[in-house]
């Protein structure tokens, strides 16, 4: 099941198969296991409202995402992301449309970052706690567990789920009578 292959027995008996979750996929992250489905986002960094999300399962990796999320409606030129979103083919498709690349750098073994890459990253990471500010707000309305079976109702509850952050912010914003 892990692999996306389905039990034999599961074909003998239809109902258990409606009963098991057969998207969702695992991963590890710093080696802690993970079941389901990822939520990403594009967020403005001036008001911290999500413009773009994709929802995937939960082994597919940031990198793959990165186009997807692109927003040509979002006013900024620069992008914003931690390193799992850097590589040679993501540098060249942010130049190809125009966007600055924020990307945090990344360290390899025997291969540390400098002093300088090291200060870069420190200042980009001031603009990218701004998103992640995102995922602690929706972590705080229960968004991290997801009692739903497939992904097209996991797709749904994590759209409801950005959707209610976006209205809680903006009933904020307007409250503090933000400047539009």
């Amino acid at each position: 099941m892990n692999q996306g292959e389905v039990p034999t027995a599961w074909h003998e008996q239809p109902a258990k198969g409606r009963q098991k979750n057969q998207n969702a996929r695992r991963t590890k992250k710093n080696g802690q296991p993970y079941f389901g489905y990822k939520n990403h986002i594009n967020v403005d960094k001036r008001h911290k409202l999500i413009h773009v999300y994709r929802v995937t399962d939960a082994s597919v990796h940031d990198s793959q995402c990165l186009e997807m999320l692109l927003d040509p409606e979002n006013a900024g030129v620069e992008i914003f992301a931690d390193s799992a979103h850097r590589s040679e083919e993501s540098e060249q498709l942010l130049q190809e449309k125009g966007y600055r690349n924020r990307i945090h750098e990344r360290a390899y073994r025997n291969r540390p970052l400098s002093k300088t890459q090291e200060k870069a990253n420190t200042r980009r990471s001031h603009h990218r706690a701004r998103v992640e500010h995102v995922f602690g707000a929706i972590a705080q309305q229960g968004g991290k567990i997801l009692r739903t079976v497939g992904i097209a109702r996991a797709k749904v509850k994590i759209g409801m789920m950005n959707l209610v952050y976006n209205m809680r912010r903006f009933t904020y914003l307007l409250k503090q009578e933000v400047a539009w």
